[in-house]
């Protein structure tokens, strides 16, 4: 495929940075954003020379790819179309607001033959893609993901708006299925959960301490990951990977029987990345780095710890 014709339906705060990423992406032309609300979409439309639309479904068969990038519970139904249209699909996290959504999309996909890839950016963090060959053999894995307030990203609760990222990270590393939850969670702000922690224990013995907050003084991105043989600490935030490692030999006097390797990474730009990796599984067909199956797992876990946290009323 040698242009790839991409749109973006919802142009909100991250919608936006996505038609960028398109507008600027090799190869790639963007076509139009979707968005009902008329100012927001004709701005972006604007700033990117591209088409300005109020229903996703006057693009359905035009496009070879598109970003959704609309609230929850309207991402079923637009992946779908699009899917059943022949286009690639990339949903920004949670991929549904059901397992069953979910179970159906990656169905779609697979019957149509098209890619289902969904937006768990920090896969892209050049400091897990750097540890990445390292986290394999964990037994206790640490995170830490809190954030100020704000209104944007409040539709849902701080399980599925903040920790589904860890969450996907560390079954990514683990890679075996869950066999027990623990979780405790409250509101503080808004009307669903606005902090949480919840510890996960995988078939294996490996225990995840997962913890997630959006009302916090600040903003913090921090994993750790014990193994029998080294100690790795993970800030997100600052693309620094700091591993301590057991020293080879009989270490000499006063000398720790450790070393400690630490790098650091440029920010770089996990969204065009994510979106780059996109458009070149589509070019050669191979699969997503996070696919309609990571997304679903994600999701099974984060709507098992919510059920443990809120009453009916929260949910």
């Amino acid at each position: 495929m040698n242009n790839i014709r991409a749109a973006v339906i919802g142009t909100g705060y991250l919608g936006r940075f996505h038609a960028q990423k398109y507008a600027a992406a090799p190869g790639c032309t963007l076509v139009g954003v979707v968005d009902p609300r008329l100012e927001v979409r004709e701005a972006v439309a604007a700033e990117m020379g591209t088409r300005g639309l109020a229903d996703h479904r006057e693009l359905l068969g035009q496009v070879d790819a598109v970003s959704v990038v609309t609230t929850t519970p309207a991402h079923y139904a637009i992946a779908r179309d699009f899917l059943e249209a022949g286009a690639h699909v990339l949903v920004e996290k949670p991929i549904t607001e059901t397992v069953e959504q979910a179970q159906s999309l990656i169905k779609i996909a697979a019957a149509a033959g098209r890619i289902l890839q969904v937006g768990h950016l920090e896969r892209f963090n050049p400091a897990i893609v750097a540890a990445e060959s390292r986290l394999r053999g964990a037994r206790f894995i640490e995170c830490q993901r809190l954030a100020p307030f704000k209104e944007r990203g409040t539709d849902v609760n701080v399980v599925l708006d903040l920790m589904i990222h860890d969450i996907d990270i560390v079954q990514s590393i683990v890679a075996r299925p869950v066999e027990s939850i623990e979780a405790v969670g409250t509101p503080v702000f808004s009307g669903a959960v606005d902090i949480a922690n919840a510890r996960l224990r995988f078939e294996g013995g490996c225990v995840a301490n997962v913890t997630a907050s959006r009302v916090s003084l600040k903003t913090e991105r921090k994993m750790r990951v014990f193994r029998d043989d080294a100690y790795l600490s993970i800030d997100l935030q600052q693309r620094i990977l700091t591993v301590i490692g057991k020293r080879s030999g009989v270490p000499a006097p006063g000398e720790l029987p450790v070393t400690i390797e630490e790098s650091s990474y440029d920010q770089g730009d996990a969204l065009r990345a994510e979106i780059h990796s996109f458009l070149d599984c589509i070019r050669e067909g191979k699969p997503p780095l996070v696919s309609g199956e990571d997304g679903l797992r994600a999701l099974d876990i984060a709507i098992r710890i919510t059920s443990m946290l809120t009453p009916e009323s929260l949910r």
